[in-house]
């Protein structure tokens, strides 16, 4: 059954989450206005982003290690594509650190012809990465499927196209039931709209969900948001507000519990090309909660 989504104006408290100003965040010095979508390991000693040049053209996932407090200068991840082959983009590690998730358009097992982005993974060990693994054909399909994050049961949370055409693009769940991905379920409202929503980072418990959307009533082009879970229902989402959003877009969150520090990615136009860098802002969610 289609979800009715309707194309309405839908008020939206504002909140200023952050106590401070976010600050760029450049691990091995890497702030060249050409990266997102960082992830930092559970232990805060492994970060992992993409390196776009401003471009989409090719989108190749870097990692860097910390080193006696330091981020060294990083390198290509061993299970992306040094050379530009396929795009790889938005890793996102798992609660216990153990599990990375990715989005690639490298050559999928039985679909040769599929041309998007699919959800695949990768384990991480003392020995280094696994080989890439494909999550299937239940929660991958012909449309293209974007940053996916985990809770601790597996639940995998994602963005994909909007099948009906109603949002522009949507959030969706797929849970995992005897060791396989579940066909998709779309969130619906009140996190989904007849606008755009993607990117989600979902809480290791699955109780809050922070994305972005372009709804009317945000500060620029795509504006961070915070949505809790009571039982089985999803709260309004929150802005987040200024200083996090501002009239740039604000991308690809990422919420690392341990530190209370929010990564994410802002993003401007330029000369044929997108300025984009890191940056991270100390932040309390259970402070938010209850707003």
């Amino acid at each position: 059954m289609k979800k009715l989504f309707p194309l309405l104006f839908i008020f939206t408290p504002f909140i200023s989450a952050a106590q401070s100003e976010p600050t760029l965040f450049s691990p091995g010095e890497t702030a060249d206005g050409g990266t997102f979508g960082l992830t930092v390991s559970p232990d805060s000693k492994t970060a992992l982003w993409v390196k776009s040049k401003g471009k989409r053209d090719t989108l190749i996932v870097m990692e860097s290690v910390k080193v006696k407090g330091q981020w060294q200068p990083p390198v290509v991840a061993t299970f992306s594509s040094a050379d530009g082959k396929w795009k790889d983009i938005d890793p996102v590690f798992s609660p216990d650190g153990k599990l990375v998730l990715f989005q690639s358009t490298r050559p999928v097992p039985g679909r040769p012809d599929r041309k998007g982005f699919d959800i695949w993974a990768v384990e991480k060990s003392k020995k280094g990465w696994s080989a890439p693994f494909h999550l299937g054909h239940n929660i991958n399909t012909d449309d293209s499927e974007s940053y996916a994050s985990m809770t601790r049961k597996g639940e995998i949370y994602f963005m994909k196209e909007n099948q009906d055409g109603l949002g522009k693009s949507d959030i969706y769940i797929s849970e995992k039931i005897n060791g396989a991905y579940q066909a998709p379920r779309n969130l619906g409202l009140p996190v989904n709209t007849g606008n755009r929503e993607s990117n989600p980072f979902i809480s290791p418990e699955g109780d809050y969900l922070i994305y972005f959307s372009d709804r009317p009533e945000g500060h620029g082009e795509v504006d961070l948001y915070i949505s809790f879970k009571k039982g089985d229902t999803w709260s309004a989402p929150l802005n987040l507000g200024q200083p996090i959003n501002t009239i740039a877009a604000e991308f690809c969150p990422f919420y690392h519990t341990g530190e209370k520090r929010l990564y994410f990615a802002r993003q401007t136009k330029g000369e044929g090309r997108f300025i984009e860098n890191l940056y991270s802002v100390s932040l309390d969610i259970e402070k938010l909660r209850d707003k």
